[in-house]
């Protein structure tokens, strides 16, 4: 995913368009447009990049500040997703400790301390079991 498409992505995300994004930061007309042919300033990136809350890593790269790509992030998605849906429709057998069976308000809980795990994990585990591919 390039620069502009992965800023588009995140404008979308919270429902604006460039445009409308670039008014918002002060920009003239256009200039995330010409990213896919120009490199922007830094400035300019670090400002979009504080706008939406990401490091400029995660613009230019695709790597969040975990050091996470979004394939990364979409399979921990994923895995949680379906630990939630067996969770709750106690697919599997009933989730317990120490014999008692896990509320269902803190199924969230449990599922932020697996998402913890998860993030810490996926890069140790991307060196551990494939360190050729993901040499930097």
């Amino acid at each position: 995913m390039s620069l502009k498409s992965r800023i588009k992505s995140l404008a979308n995300e919270h429902s604006m368009s460039l445009t409308t994004l670039e008014a918002e930061l002060g920009f003239g007309n256009g200039t995330i447009t010409k990213w896919d042919k120009n490199t922007p300033n830094a400035d300019k990136l670090n400002t979009v990049a504080k706008f939406f809350g990401v490091s400029m890593d995660y613009l230019l790269n695709g790597v969040d500040q975990d050091g996470l790509s979004e394939k990364d992030n979409k399979d921990i998605s994923k895995d949680l997703n379906n630990l939630r849906r067996k969770l709750s429709t106690l697919e599997d057998g009933p989730a317990n400790f120490e014999g008692n069976d896990i509320p269902e308000n803190d199924i969230d809980l449990f599922l932020g301390q697996v998402e913890i795990m998860l993030r810490r994990l996926k890069p140790i585990n991307k060196e551990k079991y494939n360190p050729n591919k993901n040499k930097k």
